[in-house]
């Protein structure tokens, strides 16, 4: 029986990478899905309610910092589906980042990843928890990173901006517990997803030395984090929220 049968999400940053790969899971376990981006993702929405054999997935091109553009994807998925029962915060700037030294970052730089990567799902929360709210349900996933736990150099735009994803789901999942919503932090090591390889110095920086720090000794794919994520939208889930659940193959005990 699918798990998320009945069930509406909206992924944000879903038509490309890991965000893919999270729109094609929920779909496969029977949630309508919202594929929301800032690049067309009609495409992929076709391919998914294709190959699931449902007319039940829809995309939006929208700017998750934009908050006239989150209203509008809000309203676009209520009219579509009637109703939001989970939330994949996963929009966020990194593989295009420079590694850089704190001194050397521009502000302008700073502040575009602080409002993709964090003012970006304070907006979805913002705008979608009033729905949940009225149907006393939800369930909040929040993509963090592994990168918090330990700190890296030469990234601190990036890093801050995760650190900041942990601080905001264990003070939402406080304010919102009294309504039926869950929140949790999905937060992944470093995962090769079609985009994420697209940065050569990432891979050539982070790759080896990922596998060294981890339990397990091996690359971590996309297809390592469907299955938490499936969790923890999920019934399985429902006594679970304000947590971080770290899928890195056991490179930081959480």
């Amino acid at each position: 029986m699918s798990r998320l049968a009945g069930r509406t999400a909206i992924v944000t940053g879903g038509a490309v990478g890991i965000g893919r790969h999270y729109s094609e899971a929920l779909a496969a376990q029977g949630a309508e899905v919202m594929v929301a981006d800032i690049v067309d993702g009609a495409a992929v929405a076709a391919e998914i309610a294709a190959k699931y054999g449902r007319n039940s997935t829809a995309s939006a091109i929208f700017d998750v910092s934009d908050e006239k553009q989150v209203k509008g994807l809000i309203a676009k998925t209520m009219e579509r589906f009637g109703k939001i029962d989970i939330l994949i915060n996963n929009a966020a700037l990194y593989a295009p980042l420079p590694t850089l030294k704190v001194e050397e970052i521009d502000v302008e730089l700073w502040d575009r990843v602080m409002a993709i990567n964090i003012r970006g799902p304070f907006l979805m929360v913002k705008h979608v928890v009033p729905h949940m709210i009225a149907r006393k349900y939800g369930k909040i996933v929040n993509i963090g990173s592994g990168t918090v736990a330990r700190g890296i150099p030469n990234f601190s735009h990036y890093v801050t901006s995760k650190g900041a994803v942990t601080a905001f789901t264990r003070t939402i999942s406080r304010e919102l517990g009294e309504h039926g919503i869950c929140v949790n932090t999905l937060a992944p090591g470093y995962t090769l997803s079609e985009t994420g390889l697209k940065n050569a110095t990432h891979v050539a920086q982070s790759k080896a030395s990922s596998i060294q720090r981890r339990a397990l000794k091996r690359d971590e794919y996309p297809e390592d984090l469907v299955g938490t994520l499936i969790y923890l939208c999920s019934s399985d889930s429902d006594f679970v929220t304000g947590q971080v659940l770290a899928v890195d193959g056991g490179a930081n005990n959480t």
